[in-house]
């Protein structure tokens, strides 16, 4: 299945298999149904603007929100904080524009250096590297300590290269405790040489099988780099413009700074501006905060209602107890649009200005649960079983035959649980659910594509357990009845659940 531009045959039966349908290439158009909130997601990402989407699950909020951060600009700037050394406990933010980054990116591979070969090096260098054994020259990794040819410590000790002191295998053997388990302790060797008839520095460090050459231009320029004030960079600039905050704990959505148990000592601890974390209201700056079943957030609402507002929002310790308690970091940025989705029956539970300030910047769209059953829907509900198909990875492409029986099953659920005869559910996730057993069925079967036969046994495995209990017991509430007078009679005949008693002596015969 190839994606492409946006093509439906005019039938059902102009289909053979899914593979005659072409996904299209622009996420919005992949969502099914939902035509009044695909058009609003548009304007949404082209004048940044907040939406809330209101509908039950499976219907296609999330995905709106994906594609809604699609048709967005790649993030154009970095975020780092800053080590403030008149007031470490209070680093500064910095924002540095794509341009920016791209140049330091260049600097620093300016200041990389030329990768070389170990024997391609002096001798002398190769030696105090590590590389190098001084007693037979073979070479091998510094994290060898001992040379693999001869067998001796390649280790080079200070005044001794060279074979005319003849106390150096003496001498070499009592110091060898004082040499570091990696061989030679020298990372890095500074010495000088002639290029063009000039005399310069440059310098050798170990670079794994490989030695860097740093020649004296890329040494200054490395020397001005340190003198700069040390940063993290707190969000990147290659980043992902869709973040999903559903359910996040306050740390997760608002940021945090990380407990030191040295109290950020110098020598011992981290700077307070190591230890700081980006919240995902950070993370989604110039992109999109996806809040899925937002009531349920509770009183973390008033922070994200504070963001939408001063579109930055501070980062600081959130645990009492630790010693990032006292760390701040003031005007960290947090442009985003809010893409917030619930449920009907939770409205009621989204704070009355956060709602407010949603509509006043945006839109709130009510999802549609069914559509028309006609030809060109029909055709939509090919393409979604296309596309699941193609994101799955693992299912045959499905024939016309099956596409029918997944439609007739659309047309079914519609009636069911939304009463509207003559058209077809927009409950999706459950459909998908169908087509990956039909799809499993036929795998484990090596038929070469999904039949009828496979949704029709798909459908039987994939009933809800309250339609197992109707079919069991007559009605849900049979079931119900049944079960709880069974419960009554265990509990009559001195029955309990073992966990209300954990003395195995109150049981009469023990746990059985």
């Amino acid at each position: 299945m190839t994606e492409g531009a946006h093509h439906l045959p005019a039938a059902i039966d102009e289909i053979e298999t899914t593979a005659d349908i072409s996904i299209p290439t622009d996420p919005l158009e992949r969502v099914i149904g939902q035509e009044k909130a695909v058009e609003i997601a548009r304007i949404a990402a082209y004048q940044h603007r907040h939406l809330l989407l209101v509908g039950p699950p499976g219907i296609g909020k999330s995905m709106t929100a994906q594609a809604l951060a699609l048709h967005l600009d790649r993030p154009r700037s970095e975020l780092r904080v800053v080590h403030n050394p008149e007031n470490p406990e209070r680093p500064t933010v910095e924002i540095v524009s794509r341009d920016e980054v791209h140049r330091e990116r260049e600097a620093l591979r300016s200041v990389e250096g030329e990768l070389i070969a170990p024997a391609d090096a002096p001798a002398s260098v190769a030696e105090r590297l590590g590389y190098r054994c001084p007693r037979c020259s073979f070479y091998s990794l510094p994290s060898e300590r001992y040379c693999p040819s001869c067998g001796n410590i390649k280790q080079v000790l200070p005044g001794m290269a060279g074979s005319s002191n003849p106390f150096r295998d003496l001498v070499g053997g009592i110091l060898e405790l004082t040499v570091s388990p990696g061989g030679n302790p020298q990372e890095s060797v500074r010495t000088t040489r002639l290029r063009n008839g000039v005399e310069e520095v440059v310098a050798y460090e170990r670079a794994g099988d490989r030695i860097k050459v740093l020649d004296q231009r890329a040494l200054e320029r490395r020397r001005t780099l340190q003198r700069e004030s040390p940063s993290k960079v707190l969000v990147k600039l290659d980043r992902n413009s869709f973040v999903m905050a559903t359910g996040a704990s306050e740390t997760e959505l608002l940021g945090d700074v990380r407990h030191d148990p040295y109290g950020g000592h110098p020598q011992l601890g981290s700077l307070p501006y190591e230890r700081v974390i980006a919240g995902a209201i950070h993370e989604s700056h110039e992109g999109v905060l996806f809040i899925d079943e937002l009531p349920h957030l509770g009183f973390l609402q008033r922070h994200i209602l504070t963001a939408m507002q001063e579109k930055r929002f501070p980062i600081s310790g959130r645990n009492p107890q630790s010693g990032g308690a006292a760390v701040r970091v003031d005007s960290v940025p947090c442009d985003f649009i809010l893409v917030a989705a619930a449920n009907i029956q939770d409205l009621h539970g989204i704070l009355s200005p956060l709602r407010s300030r949603i509509a006043g910047s945006g839109y709130e769209v009510l999802l549609e649960t069914t559509m028309a059953d006609n030809e060109a829907n029909r055709l939509k509900v090919a393409q979604f079983c296309a596309q699941e198909i193609a994101v799955d990875g693992r299912i045959r492409p499905a024939t016309r035959a099956a596409l029918l029986e997944l439609i007739k099953e659309a047309r079914r659920r519609a009636e069911v649980l939304d009463g509207r005869r003559n058209a077809l559910t927009l409950r999706l996730r459950e459909l998908g659910g169908l087509i990956r057993t039909a799809g499993d069925l036929a795998a484990v079967s090596g038929s070469e594509t999904v039949d009828a036969p496979h949704v029709r046994r798909a459908l039987e495995r994939a009933r809800s357990i309250e339609e197992q209990v109707r079919e069991a017991y007559g009605s849900f509430q049979s079931g119900l009845r049944q079960e709880s007078t069974e419960a009554q009679r265990q509990q009559a005949s001195g029955y309990y659940h073992w966990t209300e008693h954990p003395d195995p002596s109150q049981f009469p015969g023990g746990y059985g």
